[in-house]
């Protein structure tokens, strides 16, 4: 938890041209890339320091456009492109190397009252604590990716079915459920809370895909790299609670496989959706 804090406390580097400008590390993973889910919630931090704080973020919309060097810090660019009464746009450029990693969109506006529905929560969901932790999961699987999965993470997720991590059992549906929740407490900024929710989001979004055609983490002619990601927060609601995210696949095909995942308090409440497209390849490495 203090690492993924860590990657939140961004540097303002003091640049007021046309943009702002912050830097911040990146997570040691595996495989030497940067985490994806890392750089949006970095995105949403630096966006959210060129806004007034009464403008929560409420979508983002971004394309990872190159794979980043998790050895190496990060630049943000904050464009300020518009603040009305109500919202305020920002657009936020992740360079490494002096090329963009990730190019994203966010809108922020003040908390305002109006028209209200959602969706159910699923039912018949066994509740967090009957599951097993995702360290008790993969603390049997000897294998080092496994490890540093099982010990450096900073949020524990429970699937409600069993996991694809190593194996895909049970029937292969393009869909799953699964608890998520920091481990540990995390400070009491809203921006933080939002920015971890980005961060999670993008852990097991694309897992339906896998799922519905038996193909597990640990395949070894398995490539997977995320290619965009849109998401919406509805409601506020703390990363160190435990949240149901539901996720669904609606269809794959060309190299691509795209996923759509809703996110619960214990509450009922729906808290964020969110919805992603990954480039997937059974059979040959990502170019």
């Amino acid at each position: 938890m203090a690492a993924f804090l860590t990657t939140l406390d961004l540097a303002d580097t003091g640049a007021r041209t046309t943009e702002d400008i912050f830097t911040g590390p990146s997570q040691e993973m595996p495989g030497g890339r940067v985490f994806g889910g890392q750089v949006l919630a970095q995105s949403v931090v630096a966006a959210a320091r060129t806004v007034e704080p009464d403008r929560p973020v409420h979508s983002l919309h971004g394309y990872f456009l190159r794979p980043g060097d998790a050895t190496k810090p990060i630049t943000f660019a904050v464009d300020r492109i518009h603040d009305g009464r109500s919202f305020s746009t920002r657009r936020t450029q992740a360079y490494q190397n002096g090329v963009p990693i990730l190019s994203g969109i966010m809108s922020f506006q003040t908390e305002d009252e109006g028209l209200e529905h959602q969706i159910e929560m699923p039912t018949g969901m066994p509740e967090p604590e009957e599951l097993p932790s995702a360290r008790e999961v993969l603390d049997a699987t000897d294998h080092p990716v496994a490890k540093v999965w099982a010990e450096t993470r900073a949020f524990d997720m429970r699937h409600v079915s069993s996991p694809v991590y190593v194996t895909v059992e049970g029937d292969h549906v393009a869909s799953q459920a699964v608890w998520v929740k920091a481990l540990g407490t995390l400070p009491d900024d809203p921006t933080i809370h939002r920015a971890a929710l980005a961060y999670v989001s993008d852990y097991t979004i694309l897992e339906p895909v896998m799922r519905r055609h038996g193909v597990a983490w640990a395949r070894p002619d398995f490539a997977m790299a995320s290619l965009d990601h849109g998401m919406w927060w509805h409601r506020f609601a703390r990363a160190d609670d435990w949240i149901l995210y539901t996720q669904e696949s609606p269809t794959s095909g060309g190299g691509r496989g795209l996923a759509l995942g809703r996110m619960f308090d214990r509450e009922g409440r729906l808290i964020a959706s969110v919805a992603q497209e990954g480039m997937i390849r059974v059979g040959k490495r990502p170019s």
